[in-house]
């Protein structure tokens, strides 16, 4: 009888993503690349790099993604599926300072109230964190929350 030895296997790479909440609404980016992407939205973020906490990352990622500061705040139970070898965790995220633009990856970002959420076309590894990240918003949005 013969054994095979099997490698154990590799972690996956975690992205990261930022449920941004900013005067009752979430902010929503929609992909400009890689093709099979485009015209869909998500929530902004990306990969972990070697030595970044995820909430490291995260602060980093959407300073370079959308040009702000944010405080991470609590992680939003479950991980999901992208490519193969890769998982999304997503935490909420508190804006800082800056005003949000679509610097990297992104053509058009939105504010969205908790009622506009299904007004875009998430990608369907984001609409569990986005129903989740939905919770922490108020049913009407507060005064101010038009731009």
């Amino acid at each position: 009888m013969t054994e095979r030895t099997s490698r154990p296997a590799a972690a996956p790479v975690i992205v990261v993503a930022g449920a941004l909440h900013d005067r009752g609404r979430l902010l929503a980016a929609r992909r400009s690349a890689p093709a099979e992407l485009a015209g869909r939205w998500e929530l902004p973020g990306g990969k972990l790099e070697p030595g970044e906490t995820p909430e490291e990352a995260l602060v980093r990622e959407l300073r370079e993604e959308l040009g702000v500061e944010v405080e991470p705040g609590e992680r939003i139970p479950g991980e999901w599926p992208l490519k193969p070898g890769y998982v999304l965790w997503v935490w909420t995220a508190r804006l800082l300072s800056g005003a949000p633009r679509p610097l990297e990856d992104h053509d058009e970002l939105r504010w969205l109230t908790r009622a506009e959420l299904d007004s875009v076309d998430w990608l369907d590894q984001d609409r569990p964190a986005v129903a989740e990240a939905a919770r922490g918003l108020p049913a009407e949005p507060g005064p101010g929350a038009r731009d």
